[in-house]
């Protein structure tokens, strides 16, 4: 904590809650004394309800137990998220008083004249400079004695009448001369503008140009000055609202993403023994047998519900993705044809891939689900035909597009847009389409997916896309991956196994049981020998006592008391030899924070079924042993 005003700004603190000689109330404390802004989270296995309500009293943003670490990725980007929001809150605050404060400094500096108005006439209030030049009191002012238009002569009537109809059509009125009357007889010549602060009030600036009438350099710097305060007031309330539009978007998107990740991730175990079962009771029927054709439909659904879940993942950017470094353009001109066949023959595709282009990182498939969603999209949106484009190119994004889109940073880019001649959309269909299950489609004709597997897929790959359209006019959408400094990744062909069967030694943990029942079943029909737990403290003791060899690990990633990888590192000490299997319904924290991805340890997507499981073991089997038990160990905090 000493280091916290000797380094760099910090930009989140995260504490354990009793440590030797220190805690993290002592942390708050220190924190709360030097009054720096910068998010707190205590990880803590012991501390109570209580405890951790007084901590969030005294500053602590959150609090995550030890047992469900899980949390807190989710808790650090959002606090990061919060605590940039709250900073360009304060920022945009500050300017604000800022420009009151000059505003009041102007107002009491005698300067010029300055009175508040109505456009009926009626002066409301006006400072000491104005006081003077009218020779009224403040008194008369307030109880509604002078009217602006009373003090008018008649020869300046319809330059002032100019001056209102300006306030009510554009709310600001073209700076100009005119003589008032003063309260004494005598006329005195003023340079006047004024501007709408709230209907119907307005605000107008004086200069009295009885010795300074010949000043033209005077008069153009107090309009410029007048004009560009009305401006900086107009941009700091615009970039407040725009900014804090942003953060509700981007907060909505988050949350809808969480809670479809979640539907996705436990209705994949559900699946998982829909479509096992129903595989190993095809096996057993014969093709007269009419029970076959109803499992086929009850296979057939649960296929389709899987295709759901894949999409629910992709929105939530919970799905496992196997990133390489691609070329753009091969990928598009590969699927050229399909997409020819896809938009018939009334519509024309036009394909502009632009030379020398950039390579991205993403998962191949992932990237041709993106091209697809959006052809078909718009072709959709033609029914009657028309013209679609797709076009590639390098661009640079500057630091004013990255203001005004927060999920990129400045820098270069590998640009595609998608443009068809449709019927567009309005502002109210933009602001929806990428939501999930958002259609503008008759029912039945779409799950409303396809726009919003779109989004996932591009945030997961730290990209970007944006959609222009008007009603009638066409839609163009385009997205931005970051630009890779690479060549594109060689892909090698995928070896299927000669056989599935074997009859090695496998130790299955899985703490769903009809998940668990149904994977030792489509193993042990395969001949393995299966040892099955239902968590990682029996499949602990069942290691410890079997005294043979364990030739594979099959795994669950999230499960209670300890984590799938947690238990391959801790079985590794013993079993160097054994390999590792990790089930996952989607990318959890976890594997992130092991490095399971980055290690090299194979994963099988949810949900299962006798082919997948059977075909992925096979594989990890077979692999070289050299490859066959990787380093499992804890990524340090970024």
């Amino acid at each position: 904590m000493a280091s916290l005003e000797k380094h760099r700004p910090w930009d989140l603190i995260i504490s354990d809650w009793s440590m030797p000689r220190f805690s993290a109330p002592a942390a708050l404390d220190i924190v709360r004394k030097k009054r720096l802004d910068i998010p707190f989270i205590i990880v803590s296995g012991t501390i109570g309800e209580e405890a951790a309500v007084e901590a969030m009293r005294n500053g602590a943003r959150d609090y995550v137990l030890k047992d469900k670490l899980n949390r807190l990725t989710p808790a650090v980007e959002r606090e990061l998220r919060e605590c940039a929001a709250r900073r360009a809150r304060l920022r945009t605050e500050h300017a604000l008083r800022e420009s009151e404060v000059r505003f009041r400094r102007l107002y009491d500096s005698g300067i010029i004249g300055i009175m508040l108005a109505n456009l009926d006439g009626r002066i409301i209030d006006a400072n000491d400079a104005y006081l003077k030049m009218l020779g009224y009191t403040r008194d008369e002012v307030t109880r509604g004695h002078v009217r602006w238009t009373g003090i008018t002569p008649p020869e300046f009537a319809r330059q002032q009448a100019r001056a209102i109809e300006e306030l009510r059509s554009s709310g600001v009125a073209t700076p100009w001369e005119m003589d008032v009357s003063r309260k004494d007889g005598v006329r005195v010549p003023l340079l006047m503008g004024a501007a709408m602060v709230e209907d119907p009030n307005c605000i107008a600036f004086a200069v009295d140009l009885t010795e300074r009438r010949s000043s033209e350099h005077l008069r153009k710097r107090l309009v410029r000055e007048a004009k560009k305060e009305q401006a900086a007031r107009e941009r700091a309330e615009i970039a407040l609202s725009e900014r804090e539009e942003q953060l509700r978007q981007a907060q909505k998107m988050e949350a809808l993403g969480r809670l479809a990740g979640g539907v996705a991730h436990d209705f994949n175990n559900v699946l998982s023994v829909i479509l096992s079962y129903g595989e190993l009771i095809l096996g057993e029927l014969k093709p007269s047998d009419p029970l076959r054709s109803d499992i086929e439909e009850i296979r057939k659904a649960a296929t389709r519900a899987a295709g759901l879940t894949r999409q629910l993942l992709l929105l939530s950017r919970q799905q496992v993705v196997e990133r390489r470094v691609l070329d753009l353009n091969e990928v598009l001109l590969g699927m050229e044809q399909m997409l020819r066949r896809i938009l018939g023959e009334d519509v024309e595709l036009v394909v502009i891939a632009a030379r020398s282009i950039g390579r991205v990182r993403a998962d191949r498939t992932h990237i041709e689900q993106v091209i697809l969603n959006l052809v078909v999209n718009a072709r959709d949106a033609m029914p009657t035909g028309g013209k679609l484009t797709v076009e590639t190119s390098n661009v640079v994004l500057d630091d004013a597009y990255a203001q005004n889109h927060p999920a990129v940073a400045a820098g270069q880019y590998v640009m595609m847009a998608v443009t068809d001649t449709g019927c567009g959309m309005d502002r109210a269909v933009q602001e929806c389409i990428f939501e999930p299950f958002f259609t503008t489609k008759e029912p039945g004709k779409g799950t409303g997916l396809g726009l919003s597997t779109v989004f996932g897929i591009v945030q997961q790959s730290g990209g970007d896309i944006s959609v222009d359209s008007e009603p009638g006019a066409g839609t163009t959408f385009k997205i931005h991956f970051p630009l890779v400094a690479a060549e594109a990744d060689v892909i090698r062909p995928h070896v299927v196994p000669s056989t599935l069967r074997g009859n090695e030694t496998i130790l299955l943990v899985e703490d769903e049981e009809q998940v668990r029942t149904i994977a030792r079943n489509i193993l042990r029909k395969q001949g393995y020998r299966v040892l099955a737990a239902q968590h990682a403290g029996e499949a602990l003791l069942l290691s410890e006592r079997h005294a043979a060899k364990i030739d594979l690990l099959v795994t669950d990633v999230v499960m209670p008391q300890m984590s799938g990888p947690e238990l391959a590192k801790r079985l590794a000490s013993t079993r160097p030899e054994m390999k590792v299997l990790c089930m996952s319904g989607y990318t959890d924290d976890s594997i992130v924070r092991y490095g399971v991805l980055e290690s090299g340890i194979a994963v099988l997507q949810k949900p299962l079924t006798p082919a997948t499981l059977a075909t992925k073991v096979r594989e990890v089997l077979d692999e070289a042993t050299s490859a066959s038990t990787p380093e499992i160990g804890e990524k340090s905090p970024g």
